[in-house]
């Protein structure tokens, strides 16, 4: 998603530089659908962050799962807590 993104981000940019290109060239303007694809440059951005997120969402899940242990352990000798135990809930 992230690829996807910078690559849209890409397109909008080189539209924009072809687009604005005239403007300072004194040449005639391009017709509004090449202003309207200049906006794939903010489009590939949020697609871009978007994916980032996603990527450091599912990193943060994987660490979480590797560095839980299966059972809680305790230090050796160190007994349970009372409100722990069954016989302290009847």
């Amino acid at each position: 998603m992230v690829r996807l993104g910078v690559i849209v981000f890409g397109v909008g940019a080189v539209a924009t530089l072809v687009t604005v290109a005239p403007l300072f060239l004194g040449l005639h303007p391009l017709p509004s659908a090449a202003y309207f694809v200049c906006m794939l440059m903010g489009v590939g951005f949020a697609l871009a962050a978007a994916g980032l997120v996603r990527s450091i969402g599912a990193q943060r899940r994987a660490a979480a799962l590797t560095s839980r242990p299966d059972q809680p352990s305790r230090p050796p000798g160190q007994a349970e807590s009372p409100s722990a135990s069954p016989s302290a809930l009847s």
